[in-house]
This record gives structure tokens, C-alpha cells and sequence, in this order.
């Protein structure tokens, strides 16, 4: 039985919406306009009825109710013909003790091309009064004047909040899309978030039915329950499968799901524990060569709006270990692959929900016996997965494993050089045969539909470039 939607009050804050994370490239120049939201109601948590099995399965009612005032963030085509009539909510990222967008960072090149919606909403407390995994800038730290009047009950009201903005966004003109009509409304959340949608997938959407389809990014082996709680995985941990092993998503749920995952997520964030089969509707993507976040994520995606020239935007993906936050040991995951088969797979998602086509399965990553490293080839590329020409014809050793130092330095993987002679066996030819070998990879990888057409030319472009960073003795290109 769907339950019947609160009444929500909506809100706009005037003024332009403060950037916690500065980007660079000019979302009004690209057609689209910002805005911020506070949204007003009266929440419910849930508790499970019955017992919640080990497949995801079980059942799930109301139970207690708390008030709330949360933020929202919207960003829409300013014109009403560019609209796609698809909106994507995220449930923004709290984990750094800051209300981030990980999937806006990953996906909003093509979102904005297609013309669709993006709302981020602060669905956790943690990302308005602090108190997160990590201490950041929580909203109320960042501008207390703007926002120190919202209140969060705590994250048990947190999938109770999230429905209710999702019935908002479903409503014809909703005031938070300018007027526009959505036809599809689908909801995205990376890391910490995607562990709480799972839960929502679960026991949640059975209820209200919000939601057209889940994009779960990067989902860790981490158990959330209908409480909030959050049980944060220790890398050194033995975990106890009785207590801690996350829920499957559910084999029968009620909308399409794709789960993209990285290397790091199924082994280092455990979610490989979890054995994720996939079903009518649920895919699981893994992904080859991929770390939990990369430099597309912490560098070139704040300036890259479509505008960047190849040689500037392979400088922005070259390796570092000097990072915002934190300096690593080695460098960082380094290349922009989970940028683009991310972008592939909300595509899929989107035409599985409206058109019935579902996205094709995916070989998983081949799992070493003890579930920690995967199997490798000679030159130590994981096995397995979705293949694509970062791994397939390498210049570096792309890995989401090996990383290490403090706090959230495991999750970003590590890039090696390549031995000069592999170099040569491989290329013989040098620039040539490796941009041939590249080509080939990236056109099997498109028909295989893990990557978009749409996104071929820049990525030919970008690894001319990123040779010619890699090598730049004029000798060996």
C-alpha cells in the first residue's frame, strides 16, 4: 500500500546559493540555473515487521514522527524545451562531514547535456549540525546565518525526508523545477549514500513508491538500518557476518537498480561480501581500474563544464598525491574511466525506466581466494569486470587497491608507471600502436555499452594527450 505524501512546505532562499566546493565552470553559461530550497514537514522513521532476511526481503511500517526543516539544491536547464523530463535526486554525501555531490561531480556532464534536473538533498544530519564520520564544514558551521534556522530529527527520518522531496519533485509544475513537468524521477547516491538507499530500496519504496529507478555508486559492505545507524567498516576489521554483512538489494524490487561499483568498494569497502546477484531488475556493474575516487572526481571534475581543451584536462587527471584534504603515499587513482562509465550507466538506467530496455550484464572482478586482491595479470591490472582501454591498453598500472596513510586515504587507490620494456613490448610503434590498441579497446567498449558514443572523441583526444604527459621524451612517442 503506497502511503499518502505529507504536506511538504517549500521555500526558496534568496540570493545565490553558496558553493561549498568551488567549481569552476559556469553553470549559465551552459544553460542551466541554480537554486536553493529550504523543505518543511513532518517526518516519519520506520521499524522492520518481521524479520529482514539476508536477501534484502522484509517489510517495513511507520513508527515514530519528528519535524524537520532541510536544505535543498536544484539545478535545472533554464529554457523548459531543454528540459528531458528527467530529474536526478541525490542523496547528497556526508561522509567528510561536508554535504557533497559525488554523482553531480561524476554525472553532471551528462546530465546537463541530456537536459535533465539534478536535486541534492541534505538528507542526513550530519551535513547540517556536524557529529558525521569525519569533522568538515557542516552547513551550520559554513554560514550560520543562512542556515543555522534548519533542524534534523536525526537519519531515522532521513528516508522519510528524502521520500517526501522525491512526491514534491513528482507533482505537475513543482515549485522546485521552475513549473517544469517530470517525467521520470530517479534517485543517485555514492559511498555512505548509496548504503543508506539500498536500505530505502529495501524496506522503504515497498511503501511509498517515489522513486522510477536507484543508481547505487560505490555502495561499501556497511549495514545501515531502518534506525540510521551507520556502522562505519574499519579496513582492519574481521567483521562478523551475523552482524555486520549488509542486505542483498532485493531480487523482487519494485523498480529498476544498477550498482556501479569500483575495485576499492568490493574489496577494501567489502561490498564483494555481500555476493549481489543481479536479477529482472537489479544490475551490478564493477568496474575495472577504478578506485573509490580519483582524480576526475577531486580535481578536473570542478572545472571540467564541457569547455577544457585535451592537454588541460589530462593535466587535471595526472597523478598526485598532494590532495585537498590530505597528502597520500603514492599516486592516486588517475585516470577518467568511472567518470565516463558512470555517465553509461545513469544513460542505461534512464532508458530502462522509460523504455523497458535493461542495461546489459556485466562480467564481475575476479576475486582473489581471500576476498581482499583481486587476480592479476603480468603486469598487475585486476582481472575481470568491465573491461575498457585505461586497463585494456595501459600506459600506467591503474589500481583501486594498494593505497596507503590515514582516514580516507585507502579509498583512492594508487597509478604505477608501467616498466619501460612492457612499454615497448606492448607498443613497439610507440604513440601509433598505442593509440590504435586504445581506439580498439574504447569502440569494444562502447558496443558493449559501458561507455557512450557521445563521449568517444574527447576520450581520444584526452589519451593522445595523457601519452604525451606520460612520455615526454619525443623519442618514445
Amino acid at each position: 500500500m503506497v502511503t499518502k505524501p505529507s504536506a511538504l512546505g517549500i521555500k526558496e532562499l534568496a540570493g545565490t546559493p553558496p558553493e561549498l566546493i568551488p567549481r569552476s565552470y559556469d553553470l549559465e553559461g551552459l544553460g542551466y540555473v541554480e537554486a536553493e530550497f529550504e523543505a518543511r514537514g513532518e517526518a516519519h522513521s520506520y521499524r522492520a515487521v518481521g524479520e529482514w532476511r539476508q536477501d534484502g526481503r522484509g517489510e517495513a511500517e511507520p513508527d515514530g514522527s519528528a519535524p524537520f526543516t532541510t536544505r535543498l539544491l536544484v539545478r535545472r536547464p533554464a529554457e523548459s524545451a531543454n528540459f528531458s523530463g528527467t530529474v536526478v535526486v541525490e542523496w547528497l554525501n556526508v561522509s567528510g562531514g561536508i554535504d557533497a555531490s559525488p554523482d553531480w561531480d561524476y554525472l553532471h556532464r551528462h546530465l546537463i547535456r541530456r537536459g535533465d534536473a539534478w536535486v541534492g538533498v541534505s538528507a542526513q544530519k550530519a551535513g547540517i549540525d556536524g557529529g558525521g564520520l569525519a569533522s568538515g564544514i557542516h552547513l551550520k558551521l559554513f554560514n550560520e546565518e543562512r542556515y543555522g534556522h534548519l533542524s534534523h530529527p536525526g537519519d531515522a527520518f532521513s528516508f522519510d525526508m528524502f521520500s517526501q522531496v522525491g512526491q514534491a519533485l513528482g507533482l505537475d509544475g513543482s515549485l522546485l523545477l521552475g513549473g517544469l513537468d517530470a517525467n521520470r524521477v530517479l534517485a543517485v547516491g555514492e559511498s555512505q549514500s548509496a548504503s543508506f538507499l539500498a536500505t530505502y530500496v529495501n524496506m522503504v519504496d515497498p511503501l511509498v513508491q517515489v522513486f522510477d529507478g536507484f543508481f547505487l555508486h560505490g555502495r561499501a559492505g556497511v549495514r545501515v538500518g531502518l534506525d540510521g545507524t551507520f556502522r562505519s567498516r574499519r579496513l582492519d576489521d574481521q567483521p562478523d557476518p551475523a552482524r555486520d554483512r549488509p542486505e542483498q538489494v532485493r531480487s523482487d524490487a519494485r523498480v529498476p537498480v544498477l550498482l556501479l561499483s569500483a575495485e576499492t568498494d568490493v574489496t577494501v569497502l567489502g561490498n564483494g561480501e555481500i555476493e549481489q546477484p543481479d536479477g529482472d531488475q537489479v544490475r551490478v556493474w564493477e568496474l575495472a581500474g577504478a578506485a573509490h575516487a580519483d582524480t576526475y572526481l577531486l580535481v578536473a571534475s570542478r572545472a571540467d563544464g564541457g569547455q577544457l581543451d585535451p592537454e588541460e584536462f589530462a593535466r587535471m587527471l595526472e597523478p598526485i598525491t598532494e590532495l585537498v584534504i590530505m597528502t597520500v603515499e603514492q599516486p592516486i587513482n588517475s585516470a577518467p574511466h568511472q567518470h565516463y562509465v558512470a555517465q553509461a550507466a545513469l544513460e542505461r538506467l534512464d532508458q530502462w525506466v522509460g523504455q523497458g530496455t535493461p542495461p546489459p550484464h556485466a562480467a564481475r572482478l575476479d576475486l582473489a581466494e581471500d576476498g581482499r586482491d583481486f587476480r592479476r595479470d603480468e603486469l598487475g591490472i585486476a582481472q575481470g569486470g568491465i573491461r575498457n582501454p585505461w586497463v585494456d591498453a595501459p600506459i600506467r598500472v591503474l589500481s583501486g587497491l594498494g593505497q596507503r596513510g590515514e582516514g580516507f586515504a585507502p579509498l583512492f587507490g594508487t597509478t604505477a608507471a608501467l616498466d619501460p620494456d612492457a612499454v615497448a613490448r606492448l607498443y613497439p610503434g610507440g604513440r601509433g600502436n598505442y593509440l590504435a590498441a586504445f581506439t580498439q579497446s574504447l569502440d569494444q567498449t562502447i558496443t558493449n555499452a559501458f561507455i557512450l558514443e557521445a563521449d568517444r572523441d574527447e576520450i581520444l583526444a584526452v589519451a593522445a594527450a595523457t601519452y604525451e604527459l606520460a612520455f615526454l621524451d619525443p623519442a618514445t612517442s
